[in-house]
């Protein structure tokens, strides 16, 4: 074969490669048009209303126009394309971005977590760790140290992160308001609507049905929020065309920042306090990074870059153009410059477009509130992952209702986009600002660039965002209240949660049992051990919990084999499943005391189905194998052995023979060729008393106990090996029992008043918020409550 032959067929393989990636490059950046750009590409209807608000109510200058729109251009090259597009895209922690992600990262290369639960084995994760950004050779900065040191900054880092969060919650619930509100204004004109309240009313219908749609599941509807969005910003993208062209192709002129000047020597002082309604053009710009995690960086890039920011400047430069010759229509200027062969078309797209982006914010805001949940920073509550639901997304229905209520008050009670113009500008300002303290810290610690280029990103965008707050600092009468009140309920919660549970883990902490007690009382622990599997649910990674000894003080007896899991949400956005599940055992091997560790990701949704039963078997089986091959450390310790994560090893699943059973019970003649048989060590009495409670619940035998496990008849080296593995089948046989201490909080009767009240707060909220069963999903059936008091 010739060398141009070869070259040939080289380069016709890379080709061939080259179209899959590109395929999968156009599809994301498709579907990101419907799900990240709905709320920012409907920022039209209402930008150059809110700008000329009050008193340049009555502006009649064509510089004044032309100056709004230099502001609107430079702010969303600055503000979005540069910051966010250039910048913000690439401080992903492992794909996901937002606040949260942002907090994580840092967490992740520094002590900065006020929650001491960290483990050397945590930072063995292939996630942990994003590539090139490895801080082990590198002396860590005067300023990480510093924040390590004190309490207080950590403490304040924390609370600017949930400041954060908080305002995210509040634009979920100001997104959909304005949107559906200035969407459906346009009524007034063509419809010559005179009444005030029924644009409003009809809002509110809309909204109803927007968060019922997200109660029901989008899943069915979900593949129309692409072309409904891209046919919005195809309409906009005209219609900007048209008005260029018709009224005044002179608005390119505008584009020079000379205009802003010109715009603010004709405002004068009333420009600066209108400066807000400029932010509004970039409000959705935020969501970009938030969702990062359902797209990647490219698609993102190029869907912004070629799609939303050409549409977006020709809507704005055309809008400008339209009011410069009719100055008298800018309290309506959007629909006033469309058409009237199209407007109703250009209305009906509106309300759509305004309905799927109220879907995507809303949606996002349940990430928020997952992800801080994750962190102990937010009341109990059920997220749910299922197929009614979009793909990777998370559903919470108290938040769902929550920001219904929220969104119809204020639909309202405001009545106009322009107030709520001012509280939506706002919770997106603020957010935008935190991003940008957080991303410069990320600079520093992560990156490891110098302290002068974070502090220069610091200074260049956090001054522009300042100016704009000190702007919107004169609408906190007149609408700009809502947004800060909010937060401030939510931070209070959110605050007190944080604060409570540590207390409380602190508290674990001190009480936990020594291991000399437990070691004193023999392989029985002094107590009848009973047929069964106990799994005793924890926060604590080490130790034996208060609550063990609390339950056998009352009730001597348990089960065979115990399990102490402990439930523990990682730094990172998601674990993989090989490597979530951390096995080790307590004390002698003749205790049957083991110690499971479930490592989540604050992404991940913890999911507790019968699945998990089986696993767990599987994991402590081939612990059990590893252990006595001399590859997971102590055989025989007198304490907390070596943890080990097993479902790496190559050989895992194949230490037990695992089946499905036709029935609950299952027979031993039904044991399959090379198996031991294990016999149930129930007495005829529990069985037949198990059949009827079965009988009178039949959803508990289509769910649970439908797997099968039996021992392999092969040849062990250590005789003891087979002795464990036949009691551990033994017990799964005979049941598992969740045990989840049932815990009450007090204050100590010495505390301050502020303590006081932030723990009687904690205690309130534990009460009235889901409990641990149900937002672990564990089944009532098998669940056993331990009564613990707490004085902290």
């Amino acid at each position: 074969m010739s060398s141009s032959d070869a070259n040939i067929q080289r380069g016709s393989s890379t080709t061939v490669e080259c179209k899959p990636q590109y395929k999968a490059l156009l599809f994301l950046t498709y579907q990101s048009l419907g799900y990240l750009f709905g709320d920012i590409s409907l920022s039209p209807l209402y930008v150059y209303q809110s700008i000329f608000s009050g008193r340049l109510n009555h502006v009649q200058n064509e510089d004044a126009i032309f100056g709004a729109f230099s502001l609107i251009f430079w702010t969303l090259s600055i503000i979005s394309l540069l910051k966010y597009v250039v910048f913000m895209l690439s401080a992903d922690d492992n794909g996901e971005g937002g606040t949260v992600a942002l907090y994580s990262h840092l967490c992740r290369n520094a002590k900065f977590s006020l929650l001491p639960n960290h483990q050397a084995s945590d930072e063995e994760l292939s996630t942990y760790r994003k590539p090139g950004y490895s801080n082990r050779n590198i002396s860590p900065s005067s300023l990480k140290r510093f924040i390590e040191k004190h309490k207080s900054t950590k403490i304040v880092l924390l609370s600017f992160v949930l400041l954060g969060a908080c305002m995210v919650i509040c634009y979920g619930a100001l997104m959909p308001a304005i949107s559906v509100l200035s969407s459906v204004e346009g009524l007034k004109i063509e419809a010559k609507i005179k009444n005030n309240s029924m644009v409003p009313l009809i809002s509110c219908v809309l909204l109803v049905a927007i968060f019922v749609l997200q109660h029901r599941g989008s899943h069915t509807v979900a593949f129309m929020f692409p072309p409904i969005i891209i046919l919005w910003l195809l309409s906009i993208f005209m219609i900007g065309i048209y008005n260029v062209i018709k009224w005044n192709p002179r608005i390119y002129q505008a584009l020079s920042p000379y205009y802003i000047y010109k715009f603010f020597s004709v405002t004068g002082k009333d420009g600066w306090t209108n400066l807000g309604g400029v932010f509004l053009c970039v409000t959705g710009t935020e969501a970009m990074f938030t969702d990062l995690g359902y797209y990647k960086q490219t698609p993102v890039r190029v869907a912004f870059s070629c799609v939303i920011y050409p549409c977006l400047i020709l809507q704005y430069m055309g809008q400008a153009a339209f009011l410069s010759k009719n100055l008298s229509a800018v309290p309506i200027s959007f629909y006033a410059s469309i058409p009237d062969v199209l407007f109703w078309p250009v209305f009906v797209v509106a309300a759509l477009a305004a309905i799927v982006a109220s879907q995507a914010v809303i949606s996002s805001t349940f990430s928020i509130v997952q992800q801080c949940h994750a962190f102990e920073c937010f009341p109990r509550i059920k997220a749910i992952h299922s197929r009614r639901w979009i793909n990777g997304q998370t559903y919470i229905p108290e938040i769902n209702w929550i920001l219904m209520v929220i969104s119809l008050v204020v639909t309202v009670g405001f009545e106009n986009t322009i107030h709520i113009g001012y509280a939506y500008g706002i919770a997106c300002l603020i957010v935008g600002f935190v991003t940008t303290w957080l991303t410069s810290l990320v600079i520093h610690l992560v990156w490891h660039r110098s302290l002068i280029v974070a502090v220069a990103f610091l200074l260049f965008f956090g001054s522009i965002e300042v100016l704009f707050l000190s702007s919107y600092c004169m609408k906190i009468p007149n609408g700009g209240w809502l947004p800060i009140v909010l937060s401030a309920v939510f931070m209070v919660v959110m605050y007190v949660w944080h604060y409570g549970s540590r207390k409380k883990y602190f508290f674990d902490m001190h009480s936990k049992v020594s291991m000399r007690g437990i070691l004193t009382l023999g392989p029985s622990l002094g107590i009848v051990r009973v047929p069964g599997m106990g799994l005793i649910y924890t926060e604590l990674a080490t130790g034996v919990p208060a609550s063990f000894t609390h339950f056998l003080t009352n009730l001597p007896a348990f089960y065979q084999v115990v399990v102490f899991v402990c439930i523990k949400t990682l730094p990172v956005p998601s674990v993989p499943q090989a490597e979530r599940y951390l096995i080790g055992r307590i004390g002698p091997k003749s205790y049957r005391l083991y110690r499971c560790i479930v490592r989540h990701g604050y992404k991940d949704v913890y999911s507790h189905e019968i699945d998990f039963e089986n696993e767990l078997v599987m994991s402590i089986a081939e612990f059990i194998q590893l252990e006595a091959e001399g590859c997971s450390g102590n055989l025989d310790g007198s304490g907390d052995g070596r943890m080990a994560v097993v479902r790496t090893s190559g050989k895992f699943g194949t230490r037990l023979r695992m089946s499905e059973s036709a029935g609950v019970e299952e027979s031993d003649s039904n044991n399959l060729p090379g198996a031991l048989t294990v016999s149930s060590s129930k007495s005829p009495t529990l069985k037949k008393l198990q059949a009827m409670y079965e009988q009178e619940s039949p959803e508990l035998n289509n769910t649970r106990r439908r797997i099968k496990f039996e021992v392999l008849n092969t040849i062990y080296r250590d005789p003891h090996v087979k002795e464990e593995l036949m009691e551990l089948v033994e017990a799964k046989r005979a049941g598992v029992a969740y045990v989840i201490g049932h815990s009450h909080v007090k204050a100590k009767w010495n505390s301050s008043f502020v303590k006081k009240f932030a723990v009687n707060l904690y205690s309130f909220l534990r009460k009235n918020c889901r409990s641990p069963a149900v937002g672990l999903n564990i089944p009532q059936t098998c669940l056993i409550k331990v009564g613990m008091n707490y004085h902290v």
